[in-house]
């Protein structure tokens, strides 16, 4: 494992942690709200590690990347297109596979918008996000989010810890190991409340950026999430040119670590035809 700082949007510094084998196909890994690159360790500890160079970003204001206090840090969709950007070029990496979940759905599509996809070999799109704000609260942006993340968003402390405890838990519907679920609730509380809400506040509608990949897309989400719905999915990749639709029967936020081995294989596979 070897550890970078890279300049992101604006000059902020982003915490960036490679692991792997270097000599295979690049592919960067985009968490969620509130998390850390670490909740793809599976990846990283996993089969995928042998064949391929893995690449864990922390996002502007969670875990070790700069997380400076102000709105202004995390409204602008374009510094987020940056912090991509600046990965790719800074590591020198050739055609990555971009793996986006959840909100890490919104910041490709901030990069897509920005740069294209010329500089990508393909993107794999995890129960991601690709609109955000009240009006999308229902059909996009399900229950569990808005239930369990309004309180980890909350001035109090005692309130925020167990919104995110219950809101960790509830990202899951197949049985996860308890040691996981203690990483996640640790490294969801080294997110600031006032980043939690920061980040949230955007508004942006990235269907239809899509319409303009040339690349290979795929679009993996579990049928049973209730973080963001299926609908998102289905719609988006009707979208997106050249596009396929994974679908993980009985699981919920988390394929890549509910149903790791399937996760891993498709991901080997898509890499291997892009």
């Amino acid at each position: 494992m070897e550890a970078y700082e890279i300049r992101g949007g604006g000059g902020l510094a982003l915490h960036v942690r490679r692991y792997g084998n270097r000599d295979g196909r690049p592919i960067v890994f985009l968490h969620g709200w509130s998390q850390h690159h670490l909740a793809f360790a599976q990846q990283y500890d996993g089969p995928l590690a042998q064949t391929h160079d893995l690449i864990g970003v922390d996002l502007r204001g969670h875990g070790a990347s700069d997380a400076p206090a102000g709105a202004q840090y995390y409204a602008d969709g374009e510094v987020w297109a940056d912090d991509l950007h600046g990965v790719i070029d800074q590591l020198g990496l050739a055609a990555p596979i971009v793996v986006a979940w959840s909100y890490g759905g919104l910041v490709l599509a901030d990069y897509l918008r920005k740069y294209g996809d010329a500089g990508l070999g393909g993107v794999n799109f995890v129960g991601a996000a690709l609109v955000i704000g009240k009006d999308y609260i229902g059909p996009y942006t399900g229950e569990t989010f808005v239930r369990y993340a309004a309180k980890g968003m909350s001035k109090d402390p005692v309130k925020a810890l167990y919104g995110m405890i219950d809101f960790v838990h509830a990202c899951a519907v197949r049985p996860i190991p308890q040691a996981t679920i203690e990483r996640f609730i640790a490294f969801n509380m080294l997110v600031r409340a006032d980043v939690r809400r920061a980040v949230s506040a955007r508004e942006a509608d990235y269907r239809p950026v899509l319409a303009d990949l040339s690349k290979p897309a795929l679009f993996s989400h579990g049928a049973a999430d209730t973080v963001i719905m299926p609908q998102m999915t289905s719609e988006a990749a009707g979208v997106a040119p050249n596009a396929r639709i994974s679908w993980y029967a009985d699981v919920g936020h988390m394929p890549f670590i509910e149903d790791q081995a399937r996760f891993d294989a498709e991901l080997a596979a898509f890499a291997g035809t892009c």
